[in-house]
């Protein structure tokens, strides 16, 4: 990546605990976007030559989402290092191509956790533990960590929740207290809400970002910037009204419209010099455009495909996208290097049976089975992978598909009837899919699976070889039960 020589120049100067700190807040609503809008300016900031990361606080009471069904909270984003976090952090490892750790993403479990067992050793030296200022301190030494490791120039926290909520008025108190703290160059807080569009009336209404701003103000945090979502262009005199409701310069309504898909959200936000406020705020210098080629060559093949196939994703939360989010972006990724647009076909594998897997799976090029818990579902995918191994129709088996697919063969090529996982079923006495040993004595079920990165080494003369092309690789793991090495043979 090229450097910008003046942002570069200018923290080769500073000192390694002087990161500069942006916080993300919402507003009127939640699902407007805060990870994307974060994700694309720490982008634009990257591609200036700044080291950028990006971290999430959770106000839920979960340590962590793994426990979490994913109709609650979509899928369970899982890092290198072994974190289960908030699917946010897959937009930030993609948008950015850097790795995120367990400190990039906090929750108010998490932090209660940390104050109690503090108080428990006796840290507080027999004080009365309070939310202020126990709670709210842990917070904000959290908000620092990343950024006292000297490694980056920028980090930009995602506040999660919307102003307003209970869960979240710690964070908001904490921020609050470093906006007093901090010198007033080394930190922003951009609000994102939303200008809903009427259609009766024919107008866009900025009374839900002025009362939202007004919440946030209340509670003792002034935003610098305000990004609008919104399904219509905003004029200037809106943004001349927000700005005088609001107390911000006109040129700090950032209009945030709806774009075909989130990888235009970096240049929507570029042309409306999101980054060039962030950076003049932050007193760093501005002498170079963004490096976006690679960007704008991504974007390009995207929204440009030569060909099209349509897979179908064969899981049991298909009612709720984020279930799978990764998979889906990992379908936009692939097609757009390959210029070809692809299709996900969502079908719920409670609904497949053996008389209408023909019907259910007609006209797909591949087929996809996805991750998942429990037995719900269970016949559904196994009767899918049939199909696809008796029509050669490409597939792809991911953690419980893989399990199935073990299972299906099992059954119905080598002849071992009873076949199926200990999950399922904990009495069959043909278990291909059994838990792993070490978590046999486990009974906490909170980040207690083998999670993150694991080494794997690829056997010559493989189709696996033949994709990865390296003889080992690293992938990230997220489960108790694996193939069962009494069946190797």
């Amino acid at each position: 990546m090229m450097i910008c020589c003046g942002a570069h120049n200018f923290f080769k100067t500073r000192t390694k605990d002087m990161s500069k700190y942006v916080f993300v807040t919402g507003g009127v609503t939640s699902s407007l976007g805060k990870g994307i809008v974060s994700a694309s300016l720490a982008k634009l900031l990257q591609a200036r030559g700044l080291k950028v990361t990006i971290q999430k606080f959770d106000p839920y009471i979960n340590v962590d989402p793994g426990t979490l069904n994913p109709y609650e909270h979509g899928e369970c984003y899982v890092t290198e290092d072994g974190a289960e976090t908030d699917l946010d952090l897959g937009h930030y490892e993609r948008f950015l191509n850097i790795f995120t750790s367990q400190a990039n993403n906090v929750t108010t479990g998490r932090i209660y956790q940390t104050v109690i067992n503090k108080e428990r050793e006796g840290a507080y030296l027999g004080k009365t533990v309070q939310v202020i200022p126990h709670i709210t301190d842990e917070i904000k030494r959290r908000m620092k960590m990343l950024g006292e490791n000297g490694e980056w120039d920028i980090v930009i926290t995602e506040i999660g929740g919307t102003v307003g909520d209970i869960e979240s008025l710690p964070y908001i108190e904490a921020v609050r207290q470093l906006q007093w703290e901090l010198p007033e160059e080394d930190l922003l807080v951009v609000h994102l809400t939303l200008i809903p569009y009427l259609k009766a009336a024919k107008e866009l209404k900025t009374k839900p970002t002025q009362h939202s701003v007004k919440l946030l103000s209340s509670e003792g945090v002034f935003p610098d910037v305000i990004v609008c979502r919104t399904e219509e262009p905003i004029n200037n005199e809106i943004k001349r009204k927000i700005a005088l409701f609001c107390n911000v310069k006109p040129e700090a309504v950032i209009e945030a419209r709806d774009a075909s898909t989130i990888y235009e959200v970096p240049l929507i936000m570029m042309e409306e010099k999101l980054d060039e406020i962030v950076m003049k705020k932050l007193d760093i210098p501005n002498n170079k455009e963004p490096e976006l080629g690679r960007w704008r060559e991504f974007l390009n093949k995207l929204k440009n495909p030569k060909s099209k196939v349509t897979i179908g994703l064969i899981g049991k939360y298909v009612e709720l996208q984020d279930a799978y989010k990764s998979i889906l972006e990992s379908f936009v990724h692939a097609g757009a290097i390959n210029e070809c647009k692809v299709q996900v076909q969502y079908i719920h594998s409670e609904f497949i049976t053996d008389d209408n897997v023909g019907e259910k799976l007609a006209g797909l090029d591949g087929l996809l089975v996805a991750p998942g818990f429990g037995h719900r579902g269970i016949e559904g995918k196994i009767t899918a992978v049939k199909f696809a191994r008796e029509k050669g129709l490409p597939f792809f088996g991911i953690c419980l598909g893989m399990q199935m697919a073990v299972i299906e063969y099992a059954r119905n090529v080598l002849g071992i009837r009873n076949a199926h996982s200990t999950e399922m079923d904990p009495t069959c006495d043909e278990p291909v899919i059994d838990m792993m040993e070490e978590q046999k004595k486990i009974t906490m079920k909170g980040g207690t699976m083998r999670l993150g990165s694991y080494a794997c080494d690829i056997k010559e003369g493989t189709l696996a070889k033949r994709i990865y092309g390296k003889p080992q690789v690293g992938e990230r793991h997220r489960h108790r039960y694996e193939f069962n090495n009494k069946w190797l043979k």
